[in-house]
C-alpha cells in the first residue's frame, strides 16, 4: 500500500475512527498514536555485492495510559500533509512500527471502511536473499562462487 493509496482511502471517510488489525486478525490497542510520519531510506550492499535502496514511509506508533485517545482518519490525513515536506513522494510503500517488548516493524497491506470503523490491515516483512543466483548451493551443496 503506497501512501497515495492509503490517503485516498482515508479521505473518503475521514469522520472514522482507525482500527488496525496484526496480521492474525487481532486489533492493536484503540488508544494507540501514531507519533511519527517519515521517511526512512536504507542503502546497503547485499551479500552478492550490489549496492541497492529502499525509501519507505514509516508510521511509529504508541500506546500510552489516555485511554480514551482514538486516532480519526481525518487525524491522519492531517499527520501525511505535514509529513509531506519530508516524504517527498506519494508512490512510496507505508509501514507501520510497533514497540512489543522489541520494536517491530509490518508493512500496511490493506485498507477497508467499514459501516463504524476504518481499518488498516498488516502483515509481516521477511529477510530474504538478493543475490541467491550467488550465494544458493549449487548442485553439488558447494556455494556458487562470489557467495559471502
Amino acid at each position: 500500500m503506497t501512501v497515495a493509496a492509503l490517503r485516498h482511502a482515508l479521505a473518503a471517510a475521514p469522520e472514522l475512527p482507525l482500527t488496525v488489525l496484526w496480521p492474525d486478525g487481532d486489533p492493536i490497542e484503540a488508544h494507540f498514536h501514531v507519533t511519527e510520519v517519515g521517511r526512512v531510506q536504507k542503502d546497503f550492499v547485499d551479500c552478492g555485492g550490489t549496492i541497492r535502496r529502499t525509501v519507505t514511509c514509516l508510521l511509529q506508533t504508541w500506546v500510552g495510559d489516555d485511554v480514551d485517545h482514538r486516532i480519526t482518519a481525518r487525524k491522519l490525513l492531517k499527520a501525511f500533509d505535514h509529513a509531506a515536506p519530508v516524504l517527498g513522494a506519494e508512490d512510496l510503500p507505508v509501514e507501520l512500527e510497533y514497540e512489543a517488548c522489541n520494536v517491530i516493524q509490518f508493512k500496511v497491506t490493506a485498507v477497508q471502511r467499514e459501516t463504524e470503523r476504518f481499518v488498516v490491515r498488516l502483515g509481516g516483512k521477511h529477510t530474504d536473499c538478493l543475490a541467491k543466483e550467488l550465494c544458493l548451493p549449487s548442485g553439488s551443496g558447494a556455494a556458487t562462487k562470489g557467495c559471502c
